[in-house]
This record gives structure tokens, C-alpha cells and sequence, in this order.
């Protein structure tokens, strides 16, 4: 049988963590669902203000109060883990990281950024006694290594888990372009890394810390070789967008179902990263160079220079999860393509499972059929 994880004394009985994914793409009905089945439910917290009507006016109190709202949303709804994702991208992710604590979530999921004085933010709005565990996400071991580092030098403390995202992650990557294939950052690889270096922070603060894989986990098979490779669980966002309690619109799902393999594209964002999307109407135009003219009040991410970027992608994103498919795109996995109708979150989660188990199953007669062979050539050595 497969393991719950554990972060801490936090119990997960399904090892599975749901991609925390914006604008409006993850909230509570996602999340409950996911939680429901046993695995964590994350809500995403990126620009989740733009579902208030006075985001513009009042943009930080419309991020905190809409993130209140799902996560109240959310508990009423499941007895489940639910969990926070928040950049360090955003502008106001602390007030957003504090709010998430005060709402006493199961766990934050910090990436897009370096979180490195997380824990005095922490401390000095007096929440370091609650029970939220804190989860950061990297691209690489030697980024994970920086952050548990610091937070122990200078805090006398670490993270309680890590996320490896490889390069076949939806949304904005952690990689140069020309790192962006199949076959150049094994996620597997990325795995081992990562669980070795953090070996010496189980050592030192005594304590299991969890690697959790994600990017471009697709089946149970992928999920059974990520865990055989040191993860203790896996991030999975993809294959969520095609549930009926995804909070995304019916187009954001459907444009994964008519997505052929070759639809799947990077692109370039406004902030200074490559993102994998779903191949849409505008993100030809802006592929070609056209531009969509920016009025920001917000300013919600830290890297962008809005007088200067070509659209504003939190924008499109939010226009592609409420419908408007014609002036947005869907972030998407490198599998996207392979969704072929809506289903459920138990469906998808079962799915998973079943995939798991039967992939142990063939290693393990695989295992068992090796070792006969190994045996058979061995007696008959012994008999000459």
C-alpha cells in the first residue's frame, strides 16, 4: 500500500498535493475536493483578489479578503488538508502569507522566489506558534540548499518540506528555455538531488523532511518512478483542470481537451520567465509581437515593469479562467494535451492510485522475475 505523507506531525493520507494554480483556477471547490479524497487541497492566493469587484480600488484588501473567503470556504466543506500557495513574486505576499496563517491553514507552499526572511515575518507578527507548516518550492537542490541554509543560520530553524518542480511544469519555470525538453532536466535526477542535500537537515534538526515531486507527474507510473527516485509524495496540477470542481471556467477546461500535442508552447511572460501554456488566439498575437497597452494601479508583481510589458498576464489568465478564452490563455503542464474529458476529482485520484499499484505490481514481478533467473542460472552452475 501506498504511504501518507507526513510533514510534521500533518498527516496526508493520499501522497498527493494538489498544484496550487491561478488566476481563479484553484479556489475552494477544487481544494475541498482534492482534500476530500485524502489528499492536500491548495488554493492558489496569485491575484485572487481579481474576483472582488473593488480589486483595482483596493488591491491588498481584496487579495486578503478574497483569500479569506475560500479558505473559510474551503473548511466548510472538507475535514481535509488545505494548503496556501503563494509567490514571493506577489507584491503583498506577506500580508498574504500572515493572513493564511491567521485563517490556520494545514500549509503554505512558498515559491517564485527566494522565501528567505519568511521566518522573521513570521515572528514579529507573533504567529511562530502556530501549527501551519511551511513548504517551499524550488528548481533545483542547489536553490533548496540556499533557503534551508539561511533559514538555519540565521533562524535556527528550516522549512518543513520541499518541492522539486521539473521543467515540464505548467505556468512560469525555473529553467532557461533551452532547458525545457523531456530528456534535458530529468525530474527524477532533480529528486535525487534534492533528497541528498536534504540529508544533512534531517541530520542536524533531527527531523524527517519531506521531497515532494512535481512537474509533468501525469500517471500513478510517473508518480510510482518520482517516489522510487526519494519522493516522499508529488505536486500534480494538470490532470485537475479537467474536473467538474475545478473553479476554472468550462473553456480554461475544454481548451485542454482540443489541444493537440503540438498546441502545448512556451512563451515568454512579463516577468521574465518562460511559461508553458495552451496554445490560444492571443497568445499567437502576442507571439507576433502585437501588444495589449497596460492602465495597472496594482503593480501585483514584484517583476513587472508594466509601462513596459506587453500584456498583463495576470489579466489574460484571469480573462481565461471566467471564459474569455479570446484575450487570455491557460497555463498548462507539458501533458495537457492528453486530457481527453471532464471528470471528477475522485475519478482523477483513483486514477492515480490505481496507476501506482499496478506499476509497483510489474516492477515488483519484474523484480521477482529477475531474481528466478538470477537463481535458475546459479543452481545450474553449481550442478556442473
Amino acid at each position: 500500500m501506498i504511504k501518507p505523507l507526513f510533514i510534521g506531525d500533518l498527516k496526508i493520507d493520499v501522497p498527493i498535493i494538489q498544484g496550487g494554480m491561478g488566476v481563479a483556477v484553484s479556489l475552494s471547490g477544487l481544494a475541498s475536493a482534492v482534500a476530500n479524497q485524502g489528499g492536500a487541497g491548495i488554493i492558489s492566493a496569485a491575484a485572487i483578489g481579481m474576483t472582488e469587484p473593488d480589486y483595482r480600488k483596493k488591491f491588498h484588501e481584496a487579495n486578503k479578503r478574497a483569500l479569506r473567503r475560500e479558505i473559510r470556504q474551503a473548511r466548510s466543506m472538507t475535514k481535509g488538508v488545505i494548503g496556501v500557495n503563494i509567490m514571493m513574486a506577489l507584491t503583498d505576499h506577506e500580508a498574504l502569507i500572515k493572513a493564511a496563517i491567521e485563517e490556520e491553514v494545514d500549509l503554505i507552499v512558498m515559491g517564485a522566489g527566494l522565501p528567505l526572511h519568511i521566518p522573521r515575518i513570521i515572528d514579529e507578527a507573533g504567529l511562530s506558534g502556530h501549527h501551519t507548516k511551511l513548504v517551499i518550492k524550488v528548481s533545483s537542490a542547489k536553490a533548496a540548499h540556499l533557503i534551508f541554509r539561511y533559514w538555519a543560520e540565521k533562524y535556527n530553524t528550516v522549512p518543513d518540506a520541499v518541492v522539486i518542480e521539473g521543467p515540464m511544469a505548467g505556468g512560469h519555470l525555473g529553467f532557461a528555455k533551452d532547458k525545457l525538453g523531456e530528456d534535458r532536466v530529468l525530474l527524477t535526477q532533480l529528486v535525487k538531488d534534492t533528497v541528498a542535500v536534504m540529508q544533512n537537515y534531517r541530520t542536524a534538526f533531527n527531523r524527517n523532511i519531506p521531497v515532494i515531486a512535481g512537474g509533468g507527474v501525469h500517471t500513478g507510473s510517473d508518480m510510482y518512478e518520482v517516489m522510487q527516485a526519494g519522493a516522499q509524495a508529488v505536486k500534480i496540477g494538470t490532470r485537475f483542470v479537467t474536473t467538474q470542481e475545478c473553479d476554472a471556467s468550462d473553456a480554461y477546461k475544454q481548451a485542454y481537451i482540443n489541444a493537440k500535442k503540438e498546441d502545448i508552447v512556451i512563451i515568454d511572460s512579463p516577468v521574465g520567465l518562460p511559461g508553458r501554456v495552451v496554445k490560444t488566439k492571443f497568445v499567437e498575437q502576442i507571439m507576433n509581437g502585437e501588444t495589449k497597452p497596460i492602465h495597472c494601479p496594482v503593480k501585483c508583481l514584484s517583476g513587472c515593469n508594466y509601462k513596459e510589458a506587453p500584456y498583463c498576464i495576470a489579466l489574460a489568465l484571469y480573462n481565461s479562467a471566467i471564459g474569455n478564452m479570446d484575450h487570455g490563455f491557460a497555463f498548462a503542464g507539458s501533458n495537457a494535451w492528453r486530457a481527453t474529458e471532464i471528470n471528477t476529482v475522485a475519478d482523477v485520484m483513483n486514477d492515480l492510485l490505481v496507476g501506482y499499484h499496478h506499476e509497483a505490481y510489474r516492477q515488483q514481478r519484474k523484480k521477482s522475475a529477475a531474481n528466478s533467473t538470477q537463481l535458475a542460472v546459479t543452481d545450474a552452475l553449481f550442478a556442473i
